[in-house]
């Protein structure tokens, strides 16, 4: 596939080597960095509405694609290393220019301490949104049509359906707007206009504590998904697809998009590995 191939923002290598969760060498081949460590190359930013304190609402026009006065995005040094940095300081997202499909992506995030409104007093929220499609801004004003790896204190690899992403996971009702996923439980489908609504609770919680790095694996074959948490599977997700009109298309290709959410935080070490099937261990 061409989006795997040497480009000026893509590093090619052929071994990229890393840690795992017990100090072993983990191993991915033929694999991509997404971010260079030094610039924002390969990336596009987009900022929407910026938060009105007085009228207590989001208003006026969005900053725009590649815009960022406030350099809400940004390259900087974190624990000695280069990490990007997201400020959360206004509400948008970075994603790449590039689309992927069939793919094991590996990033790793920490807390910062900024919180801005309207959560200054809420969790520290952020997302990695995977298969985004569309406009910029489908979402609230802010971001794409996608599938949502959650990334927020607490709830740390929950599902969420973006602007039209729907999903099945095998889950089990808690009460009437919570559903845990269970494996071996039968599919439910999630969506913004089906009545289970478009979020399913990650189990287990496999985050660590605030300010501590923690290692998001995601792994894409086809129309599934699976959710990883510092070696923790928190939930698989079957038949990816989009709302288009009256019907459901698939969506199983698209670009990585990151949020600003109101939360400082900060990612490194974003590598991709293209993939021809999900590990069964992680199924099971």
């Amino acid at each position: 596939m061409n989006y795997f191939r040497l480009r000026t923002s893509l590093i090619l290598l052929s071994v990229l080597i890393f840690s795992n969760f017990s100090g072993s060498v983990y191993l991915i081949r033929n694999g991509i960095t997404l971010f260079n460590g030094k610039d924002l190359s390969g990336w596009d930013t987009y900022i929407g509405p910026a938060y009105d304190t007085i009228q207590n609402k989001f208003d006026g026009s969005p900053t725009g694609l590649n815009h960022d006065p406030d350099r809400v995005f940004s390259v900087v040094k974190e624990n000695g290393k280069p990490a990007l940095r997201i400020s959360g300081e206004k509400f948008g997202g970075i994603s790449t220019q590039q689309s992927f499909e069939n793919y094991h992506l590996r990033l790793e995030f920490k807390w910062g301490k900024l919180k801005w409104h309207p959560k200054r007093n809420a969790k520290r929220d952020s997302g990695l949104l995977y298969h985004a499609v569309g406009t910029h801004g489908a979402d609230g004003g802010f971001w794409m049509r996608s599938q949502e790896f959650q990334i927020q204190e607490g709830d740390c690899g929950d599902y969420w359906g973006v602007a039209g992403g729907i999903a099945d996971v095998p889950a089990v009702r808690q009460n009437e707007k919570r559903f845990i996923y269970t494996p071996g439980s039968p599919l439910l489908t999630f969506s913004e206009k089906g009545p289970n609504g478009r979020n399913c609770v990650k189990n287990p919680d496999a985050e660590k504590p605030s300010g501590e790095w923690n290692v998001i694996d995601l792994y894409c074959f086809g129309d599934t998904s699976v959710h990883v948490v510092n070696g923790k599977v928190t939930m698989v997700l079957y038949r990816s697809r989009q709302a288009e009109g009256d019907r459901e298309i698939p969506l199983m290709k698209g670009k990585i998009q990151l949020q600003s959410e109101g939360a400082e935080l900060f990612y490194r070490n974003l590598w991709l590995e293209e993939i021809t099937t999900i590990p069964q261990k992680l199924l099971n």
